[in-house]
């Protein structure tokens, strides 16, 4: 029996850019917590939330933006951007991946020094060459596994990436204290063709009764369908900093927005009293 905790506390760390690599795969940390712990169930669930709907697109997207509570909770409005991506699994071949930090005070943006991230569904290789020359290039990047070691933020993406695309390479980053520019920055240099999809991580509001929620988020909602990240204020999403830095690129691409989904746990599987809130979307370049 698998429950979902959103549980989250503080550690502080040095921000040191050199790290001492003393293994070379991270291991699932939320496994069993966060989604089933077993790989076949794992697998059947995921599935599940993919084929609640089919989908026909005759453009690949660039960016999505999706949540990463637990999957009862989340795992079906994630899905509804994940299956966007289906009939291209064979043309995204590199990810870059941003969630908040929830387990560290952050500075800045943290790439881990591990080779591997693991799953109940098998290792995602990491782009070693790139994360790298990511450190040594920009002052914002630093080097941590602390920040990585626990964070489910990123760690829940990884099963609906690994059911979907053919084979990929993951640059994941938590991204803490920084600004719409520092993450637009780093998201320009890795911007790429069609083969890299840039994955942003957030829930929404937390903790509110059902109706304040929708109205918040549907708030929320409308500032990023209009490109308005600047304005989004701190508590409408906990992945609110990656947000920022992606409306920050899109809107002078001139990309277009599609929402896929918005709800709650209130509509998933929690109760109306204390929510959290959800949405996916996925931007496309015109």
């Amino acid at each position: 029996m698998w429950v979902w905790s959103h549980i989250s506390y503080r550690l502080y760390f040095s921000r040191n850019k050199l790290m001492t690599m003393t293994k070379t795969t991270r291991p699932a940390a939320v496994a069993g917590i966060f989604y089933p712990g077993k790989a076949s169930e794992l697998q059947d669930q995921i599935n599940g939330f993919l084929n609640e709907q089919e989908v026909s697109h005759n453009q690949v997207p660039k960016a999505l933006i999706v949540p990463h509570a637990g999957t009862i909770y989340s795992g079906s409005i994630a899905a509804s951007a994940y299956r966007h991506l289906l009939q291209y699994r064979h043309v995204i071949r590199k990810v870059i991946l941003l969630g908040p930090a929830h387990r560290v005070y952050l500075n800045g943006m943290a790439l881990p020094s591990v080779d591997k991230f693991e799953t109940p569904l098998g290792e995602v290789d990491l782009d070693t060459k790139t994360i790298k020359s990511l450190v040594e290039k920009f002052p914002q990047i630093t080097f941590s596994d602390e920040a990585h070691a626990e964070e489910h933020s990123l760690e829940v993406q990884l099963p609906f990436l690994q059911s979907i695309l053919a084979s990929f390479r993951l640059i994941p980053f938590v991204v803490g204290e920084a600004t719409a520019h520092e993450v637009a920055e780093v998201i320009n240099n890795l911007w790429g063709r069609d083969e890299c999809l840039i994955l942003i991580s957030t829930d929404l509001s937390h903790f509110h009764r059902y109706k304040k929620a929708v109205s918040l988020d549907s708030k929320t909602a409308e500032l990023i369908e209009s490109f308005k990240g600047d304005d989004l204020p701190d508590q409408s999403a906990c992945g609110r900093n990656p947000v920022r830095g992606l409306l920050s690129v899109a809107g002078p691409r001139r990309m277009s927005i599609q929402r896929y989904d918005l709800r709650n746990s209130g509509d998933t599987a929690g109760t109306k009293d204390q929510v959290v809130g959800y949405g996916s979307w996925g931007l496309y370049q015109n």
